[in-house]
């Protein structure tokens, strides 16, 4: 994750390039491959742009069984491959902070159990939220936050508040023992040594995408 994570994953020994490409990889064989028994790795690597060397690179990491030559990977063997490293068989609770319209629309999501991540409640200071649930889960006053998450081991928080209340999360995550955020709050935050910290910029992703298409039409 952004931030905290060094450039190598303690004794594998990968990058976080190559950790992020990891997904990309499994969806490709999950949507593109299916039915197809070996896949090679100039496929894999025109999937995500990149050389076929360094997509190599990255699945020596992972695969258990390397590829076969002028036949590629198992196709079958590669998705169980890496799943297991990005531990999706391993399901992780998840929580939120911040109830509003995002945070809502990730509670309603199903999609994120297929990556192995289980949102099981979520947490506001808005008196008119706390007491309500969205798609069966609950949502929570502040105040319950450490509580919850002791009670619970929940490790991995996602914050959806407005930009003047982002630091304040953050902290109450950390402070409860919160070991991983994902920040969608359009602010710059700080976290504690030893916590890991992605934030995501929704904002200026859609201002490259706009900007990609303004281009891409002259």
């Amino acid at each position: 994750m952004q931030g905290k994570i060094t450039e190598k994953d303690g004794s594998k020994g990968i990058s976080k390039a190559s950790i992020a490409r990891l997904p990309l990889y499994l969806h490709f064989l999950q949507e593109h491959a299916k039915g197809a028994e070996y896949v090679s790795s100039t496929q894999l690597a025109q999937s995500v742009s990149v050389s076929s060397v360094l997509a190599r690179k990255d699945l020596e990491y992972v695969s258990s069984e390397g590829g076969k030559p002028r036949l590629g990977f198992s196709v079958s063997r590669l998705i169980l491959d890496i799943e297991k490293f990005l531990g999706y068989h391993n399901h992780s609770d998840v929580i939120v902070v911040g109830a509003g319209g995002l945070g809502r629309t990730f509670m309603g999501y199903e999609g994120f159990k297929h990556n192995g991540l289980n949102i099981v409640a979520a947490f506001d200071v808005d008196e008119r939220l706390v007491g309500t649930s969205v798609a069966g889960k609950p949502i929570y006053p502040m105040s319950k936050l450490r509580e919850f998450v002791k009670a619970n081991g929940v490790k991995i928080g996602i914050v959806t508040v407005p930009k003047q209340a982002a630091q304040e999360a953050v902290n109450a995550l950390a402070e409860a023992g919160i070991q991983a955020i994902w920040n969608f709050a359009p602010a710059t935050v700080r976290v504690p040594d030893g916590i890991e910290i992605k934030t995501e910029d929704l904002a200026a992703s859609l201002a490259i995408l706009a900007g990609k298409l303004y281009h891409a039409e002259r």
